[in-house]
């Protein structure tokens, strides 16, 4: 009795020890050699986009040019809604609202937007380019496009007593061009254009 014991025990040995010895190659090929590898690879072809994108003026991080902050004061371009929680551009929580096209708040959410674009600056007649009324999907989308930019440069400019021109310009020089040229859209970044404005005071 006790050799048939043994016996069980040596074949139930046998048949787990191939499914141990897989288990703790793949945990370290997949959960330290693979990262270790992509790592290493992120930080020598794209250090900055590894570290988070970081922007950094007078020795201190002021944000990620991967991430958007929201900004609602008039003399500042205003990029995309954010339906993170519990507030705005929370990296930790990356969501759209998942509100469907017939949904009556997401109608309300984009009223609400035009609304508040239009009472800032009621000189300006022209169409609210989309992307400054919907949410991103990701609700942490740092760029709007050359249009949305374009859109508020009479508001700005009005805010911060610049010259239009002026204005444009600095919208121009700060618009990203397509991937390679065919790939994405154009598209500008709000922080690093913020920025710029405020170089200019």
């Amino acid at each position: 009795m006790e050799h048939i014991t043994k016996s069980r025990a040596a074949g139930l040995w046998n048949a787990l020890r191939p499914a141990l010895v897989l288990l703790a190659l793949l945990t370290l090929l997949t959960g330290v050699i693979y990262p270790l590898i992509i790592t290493g690879i992120a930080q020598a072809i794209f250090p900055g986009k590894a570290n988070g994108g970081l922007i950094v003026r007078d020795g201190q991080a002021i944000g990620s040019e991967l991430i958007g902050q929201s900004f609602d004061d008039p003399a500042y371009f205003w990029g995309r809604l954010s339906a993170t929680g519990p507030e705005p551009y929370n990296a930790a929580a990356s969501s759209g609202s998942n509100f469907g096209p017939l949904n009556p708040a997401l109608l309300d959410a984009v009223q609400a937007r035009i609304d508040a674009l239009q009472a800032t600056d009621p000189a300006n007649t022209a169409p609210v380019p989309v992307d400054l009324v919907t949410a991103s999907a990701s609700g942490l989308d740092p760029h709007i496009s050359p249009a949305a930019a374009l859109y508020q440069v009479s508001r700005v400019a009005r805010a911060r007593g610049l010259d239009e021109a002026a204005v444009i310009a600095l919208v121009n020089d700060h618009t990203e061009d397509r991937w390679l040229g065919v790939l994405g859209e154009p598209r500008v970044n709000v922080l690093e254009l913020n920025l710029a404005l405020d170089a200019l005071d």
